[in-house]
């Protein structure tokens, strides 16, 4: 019954953007293509932050990686669209479970420590293999729209057809596996390792597995990132991407989502918003740039105040029933310290 119902909704979700597509001009579609790449990332990222609470601050390491395979496979493979955004997402997997091996013995901020060292090294490889990464220029991609379609047809239409349909996939497998015993194994491990372990939970494989499944959504986004603006260069996935990501991710509500979506809307259309407010007041260039950041983090804090389960958890306690309990945004930073002989005398 749960894959049924996350299957309907699944199809009512296409049609209702399917129908929004079609009255939106080039611009506001090709808003929507990154809206879709961002939340295929984000749901990714707060499944592992969330739901097996494990803190990565380089999640946009593992969309280079789709985004590079991607732009190689269409380049010199000429795969077929659908192979290559499987390839990409297996591929940056495969990353991630290499990394989420490696990582397995180190929690909270050292984790979070590795992954961000991951996402600003990564990128410089291009530099080093210039002949096959495009150095500093990075990869040109090109997708071309079905001729089935007409040659009239607006390719930024095209796009957001692409990037809803890699979306609700990602959505629905994820909404599955969430429900799936696996999902409550990756609860029980992030609320207490300890008690999943001497329950008979295999602990560092669960957080591998997360780590396996995080970087494969991070992987597919971004080879929809890449497809939407149709290239992959290193400078698109600086720093500043992950940082992106963690931020929707807390935004819209660790462990919901729902809150990825809400958190890649906020990504996408806020500083645009904003951007168009200051020029519109007749502000500068150089301060229009600024006010963007300054608004966005104002926002993050807002929320942060007001629903510390981001905004999913704020609607559901406005409009709906209590939502379920989730990992507080930096509960994972919290570490458990054995209590000391004074302390288990206090308490006996």
């Amino acid at each position: 019954m749960t894959l049924l119902r996350h299957l309907a909704a699944a199809v009512v979700a296409a049609l209702l953007l399917l129908l929004l597509s079609v009255k939106l001009d080039a611009f506001r579609d090709y808003q929507l293509a990154q809206v879709t790449y961002y939340a295929i990332a984000v749901a990714g990222l707060t499944i592992l932050i969330g739901l097996s609470g494990q803190l990565s601050v380089g999640h946009g390491a593992f969309m280079f990686i789709g985004a590079y395979t991607t732009a190689l496979l269409l380049l010199h493979a000429h795969w077929p669209l659908e192979a290559v955004l499987a390839a990409s997402a297996v591929i940056a997997a495969v990353a991630g479970g290499v990394v989420g091996v490696a990582a397995a013995r180190l929690r909270g901020p050292y984790l979070a420590g590795a992954t961000l060292l991951l996402a600003v090294a990564l990128p410089s490889i291009t530099s080093r293999w210039q002949g096959v990464l495009g150095g500093d220029q990075g990869l040109g991609v090109a997708v071309n729209t079905p001729s089935v379609l007409g040659a009239t047809f607006p390719p930024t239409r095209w796009l957001a057809w692409v990037g809803c349909a890699c979306a609700l996939i990602t959505f629905v497998l994820l909404a599955n596996l969430r429900h799936s015993r696996i999902g409550r194994s990756w609860r029980a491990v992030r609320d207490d390792e300890v008690a999943a372990s001497l329950s008979g939970l295999n602990v560092a494989r669960l957080q591998v597995l997360a780590f396996v499944v995080s970087s494969a959504c991070a992987g597919l986004g971004g080879a929809m990132l890449a497809i939407v603006n149709a290239s992959a260069t290193p400078g698109t996935f600086a720093l500043t991407l992950s940082i992106q990501l963690l931020t929707a991710a807390i935004l819209g509500g660790l462990g919901s989502l729902a809150g990825a979506v809400w958190g890649s809307l906020v990504l996408v259309y806020l500083p645009t918003y904003i951007t168009n407010v200051a020029t519109s007041h007749g502000l500068s260039s150089s301060v229009g740039a600024n006010i963007p950041i300054v608004v966005y983090g104002a926002v993050l804090i807002l929320v942060m105040l007001l629903f510390p389960n981001g905004i999913q958890g704020g609607l559901r306690r406005l409009f709906g029933p209590a939502a379920p309990a989730a990992a507080a945004p930096f509960s994972v930073l919290r570490r458990r310290v054995p209590a000391t002989d004074n302390q288990k005398e206090g308490t006996s």
